[in-house]
Parts: C-alpha cells; structure tokens; sequence
C-alpha cells in the first residue's frame, strides 16, 4: 500500500493502492483517510476476516472462492492483496496468483505466505496494477474498490486485463450508520452491466462465519463474467 481506511470508529481496513492523502468520493459516499499500512503489516491479520487463522473462518472463505472461482487452474490478480490470505487460498486450489499491493510491508508477509507456491507479488497501485500486457481470468479484489477516486473508471482498467471469458470477482460492502460509507450493490452492478455479459451478486451479511462475528451493515459479493 499505503491504503485506505474510512474515518469512522468501525470499517473495514482495506487492502489497495490509494493515495496517502485523504479522499473524497460524493458518488459512491466514500471517506477514506491515508494509513501508514506499512506500519499496521505486523498487527494486519489478527481481524479474523483478514489473517483467516480461525479455522471454521478459513474454511468458510475457501468454500466461497471455491464457488466464484473457474474449476480449472486460472490465473488470478490479486489487487490490493494485503497479507496474502485470499491468494493462499486461492493457490491451495490450483491457481496462479499475482498479488499487487503498494505496501512492500504487507508483500513481504505475502511472499512468506505463499513460499513454494505458484504465486508472484508486485509493488504498485491496485487501481493501475503494474502487470504490463498479461492478461488474467480473474480479477479478484476485496474491500478496495469502494476506496478508490473513480471506481468506474478503474473498472473499465481491470476488464482490459481479463481474457474473454473472464470474470470479476468483487467483494465490497456499505459500513456505518450515521454517515454510511461504501459502495452499494446495486452501484457496483450498474457500473459492471456496460463491462460484462452476466453479473451475480451475493449476499454476505448474514454469513457471520465470514466476518468471525455478527454484522449488521450491507456486505456482498459481485461475480461478473465479461
């Protein structure tokens, strides 16, 4: 990173490539303030949805990368990959990773994650990942896409970046309740429907085993096949 986080009590820390200045973004209500994310590397995974060390949190992200992921062995970019616990998993099911994050910090436990696997971490810019012409089957990003200045724009960046027949895999969500942040389902789908042939959204909410405690605030996943 740096990445961006939200300036209420409560929210989601995110794992991108935002700028380290504070950030504005009226359309999509989105509040996010610098982070110094590679001072927060060492205490990032103790949130049991982020370090996925409780086993029954593991297992329950495993089993919905499973479900939104091809069968077959895909090549997976990672934005804003953080620590690297998505990329784990999705490697243990055969893929090929690349993980970008900003956060050299954040890469360095990546890497050690995924010692031995078939996985490669950039430094750079979730937004404008520094991948060259490669082409993926799988865009996968969490908890990023709300935070960044002009989330259609950088929609429009990543479909380049998947072959046909490609898929977005986008877990996002809307936190708080006074002053609401986020980016709501039925935005993302709209900014998707001009990018892809089909768009899924699922509910995440109520998947408490997810998140390692019960919440209350709109969470969901958008999977969409371009």
């Amino acid at each position: 990173m740096p990445v961006c986080q939200w300036s209420q009590s409560q929210g989601p820390a995110v794992s991108g490539g935002c700028h380290s200045w504070g950030m504005t973004n009226e359309s999509d209500r989105t509040v996010a303030v610098g982070v110094d994310w590679d001072a927060e590397a060492a205490g990032f995974d103790e949130e049991p949805d982020h370090g996925l060390r409780a086993p029954e949190v593991r297992l329950a992200w495993a089993e919905r990368l499973r479900a939104w992921l091809p069968e077959r062995p895909a090549d997976v970019l990672d934005l804003g990959c953080g620590t690297g616990s998505l990329a784990l998993l999705a490697a243990e099911q055969g893929h090929r990773v690349t993980g970008v994050d900003s956060s050299p910090a954040m890469l360095e436990r990546a890497r050690a994650k995924l010692a031995g696997r078939d996985a490669v971490f950039l430094t750079g810019d979730a937004a404008a990942p520094p991948v060259g012409e490669r082409l993926f089957d799988v865009v996968l990003v969490r908890h990023v896409l709300w935070a960044l200045p002009d989330p259609a724009r950088v929609l429009r960046h990543w479909r380049g970046l998947l072959r046909p027949g490609g898929r977005f895999v986008l877990v996002e969500g809307v936190w708080g309740i006074v002053t609401p942040v986020g980016i709501p389902a039925d935005r993302l789908t709209a900014l998707l429907t001009p990018l892809a042939g089909h768009v899924r959204v699922e509910p995440l909410s109520a998947q408490t085993v997810l998140w390692g405690k019960e919440v209350s605030d709109e969470r969901y996943a958008v999977v969409a096949t371009v």
